[in-house]
């Protein structure tokens, strides 16, 4: 799309963090668009980057966006981290015991058992059987 722009071409997008995954990228982008002599313009949030005033509003709503998306990480960061610290954590549980996979071991390293045998008996994938240590 960058690549057909036109002078006096104008970009529309429905919500305007659809455009770029982060508020670098969005400014990239439109800047882009804006060294080809056209213009960018957001439905939802009403900005029109053609005039003075709606470049204006446009870095406030990316700015407060790029904000956002930072604030939602840095919670679930935090988050994450207390989970942690009460002994909580998170991911699939093991598909085999401390037990199971000493067994496991014994049977593919001694044994010389066949991994789908054991992978079978165990009701677990061939893959979890290889990973066994």
């Amino acid at each position: 799309m960058l690549d057909q722009l036109r002078q006096g071409d104008v970009i529309t997008v429905t919500k305007y963090d659809r455009l770029a995954r982060s508020l670098r990228d969005l400014l990239d982008i439109v800047d882009t668009i804006q060294a080809q002599g056209a213009g960018f313009r957001s439905l939802a949030e009403d900005i029109d980057t053609t005039t003075p005033a709606g470049r204006l509003v446009f870095h406030v709503f990316a700015s407060i966006a790029q904000f956002e998306r930072e604030r939602i990480s840095e919670r679930t960061r935090e988050g994450l981290e207390a989970a942690r610290k009460r002994g909580r954590v998170g991911g699939r549980p093991p598909a085999l015991s401390a037990t199971q996979k000493a067994e496991v071991c014994r049977m593919r390293d001694q044994e010389l058992r066949p991994l789908p045998e054991i992978a079978q008996l165990f009701r677990v994938s061939v893959k979890t059987i290889r990973r066994a240590s």
